[in-house]
């Protein structure tokens, strides 16, 4: 009954010329408020385009700017900080934070040697901050005199690294921040005349950037929205919704995620009636779901840094940095429940990558050619989680990949399919040539036996080839009469 009266309500949103979107009715006692900026969608985009966004499993994420220079240290003080942040903290003027810019000479920069390290990591698309809050742009815009080209190293940054990702087949995605410190029309929040007077031209001005954008790099794949949380950007439902549209009439299949915009009820990420505005969550920002009814079944990815809360370059990461098979885990987990993971760079000033950050990167990759078949095109299996890793099923092949993390003392993997579902054959996705006994144990559930007592170094992955219970066939199993 839900199905047919949200078909109704489409076809009559539909017939009214869409200006007003139908909203989803989980159930017949909730009111529905009628928006004119909610979300314009119900469930997931099923274009070719989105598709591929859902299958990339592992991305990458890169934070690069002005604030790589101090590197989280101003006048011998460490700020207490993302470095990224730096430019607001009281120790710094923005005037002598601006002047950065006449130290940006990035000479070692090479964004092939990026892309190729990106390729070999297993990376399938990336996210690079073309403008930060601080304003300063790696791309030559006509619209500031705040950018790359009036730095000593006067050339696009993002136009040569566009190329060199391309080239290896990795989609890139357009970071922009739409808070900007330097612009002067600027405002947190908008209280007088004056405020809403600046306030339209830096509307303008960030139209301006984003179509440029847009138009100077057509082959990026999406755009990343950050800063948009302040009242300013808020009230402005129908210019940011307007400009959306605008957007994706200019570039077809243009995926933007839910940070984008709010509903003319100030409702960020989820419109007032609970529906995601954009096509795909951006909440998940260093955390991850813990199950899969957390992601409401919404596309979504997790951006995570490899310290605590580092993104742009800092010459001292602070706190517990995380290890190869910690990020292997938060990977595995986040593809098991419908998700990609994009793990953050932070490159120093000359242009090049921190030795940690290349170790953690090599091996990740190294894992990746060996298991990569099970993080992409991977999906939520709807298997019950057990505590030694997580299972991904592929969209490809619909074969079921048990990502183990955390060996029972027993040695033996514990199995419990969805009804009716048997295990025909398990083995290691290393060696297709191995073949693991799999015990029915009761119904529904097995052990997984190796071979040998396994002590691995790595998490490993295991095949499962599963089929269709045989007709009239339980296991011999007889449920507990209680």
């Amino acid at each position: 009954m839900k199905k047919i009266l949200l078909i109704i309500i489409t076809e009559c949103c539909s017939l009214l010329g869409g200006s007003v979107y139908a909203q989803e009715v989980t159930s017949p006692e909730k009111k529905i408020i009628q928006l004119q900026h909610g979300a314009h969608r119900l469930g997931r985009r099923n274009d070719a385009d989105m598709a591929r966004w859902r299958a990339y499993g592992l991305g990458q994420f890169i934070h690069w700017g002005l604030y790589s220079i101090p590197a989280g240290e101003w006048n011998g003080k460490m700020y207490n900080g993302a470095a990224e942040w730096i430019r607001t903290w009281k120790e710094v003027s923005p005037q002598a934070y601006d002047s950065l810019i006449y130290r940006f000479n990035p000479t070692k920069f090479n964004p092939d040697s990026w892309a190729a390290v990106a390729k070999q990591m297993g990376v399938k698309y990336v996210t690079i901050t073309t403008k930060h809050h601080d304003g300063f742009c790696l791309w030559p815009s006509k619209f500031t005199d705040f950018t790359v080209a009036n730095s000593p190293y006067k050339k696009d940054i993002i136009g040569p690294l566009v190329k060199a990702y391309d080239k290896q087949g990795i989609d890139v995605i357009l970071y922009f921040s739409v808070m900007d410190w330097h612009n002067p029309d600027w405002r947190y929040d908008i209280k007088t005349r004056d405020d809403s007077i600046a306030f339209n031209r830096f509307k303008q001005f960030t139209r301006n950037q984003l179509l440029e954008l847009l138009t100077q790099y057509p082959s990026a794949k999406g755009l990343w929205f950050d800063g948009t949380w302040d009242k300013s950007w808020v009230k402005q439902a129908a210019f940011a919704d307007s400009l959306e549209t605008e957007m994706r009439k200019l570039h077809p299949g243009l995926i933007i995620g839910s940070r984008f915009r709010a509903d003319e009820y100030g409702k960020r990420h989820f419109d007032s009636n609970g529906n995601l505005m954009g096509d795909y969550e951006q909440g998940w920002e260093r955390k991850i779901p813990e199950k899969i009814t957390d992601v409401h079944g919404n596309d979504w990815d997790c951006v995570m840094t490899i310290p605590e809360n580092q993104w742009g370059y800092a010459k001292t990461w602070q706190g517990h940095i995380k290890t190869a098979d910690e990020l292997l885990e938060m990977l595995a987990k986040c593809v098991s429940l419908d998700g990609n993971f994009v793990l953050n760079f932070g490159p120093k000033p000359d242009g090049t990558l921190r030795a940690e950050e290349l170790s953690l990167a090599k091996a990740i990759g190294d894992w990746m050619t060996v298991n990569k078949e099970a993080i992409y095109n991977g999906e939520y299996a709807g298997f019950i989680k057990q505590d030694w890793g997580y299972f991904i099923k592929s969209t490809a092949s619909n074969k079921i990949y048990m990502l183990v993390f955390n060996i029972p003392v027993s040695g033996v993997l514990r199995v419990a399919t969805p009804s009716h579902m048997a295990i025909r054959k398990a083995y290691g996705l290393d060696n297709a040539a191995s073949n693991y006994t799999s015990e029915e144990i009761g119904s529904s559930t097995y052990f997984i036996h190796p071979n040998q007592q396994i002590t691995p170094k790595k998490p490993f992955v295991i095949v499962l080839e599963t089929g269709e219970e045989a007709k009239g066939q339980t296991g011999g199993y007889e449920k507990a009469k209680t």
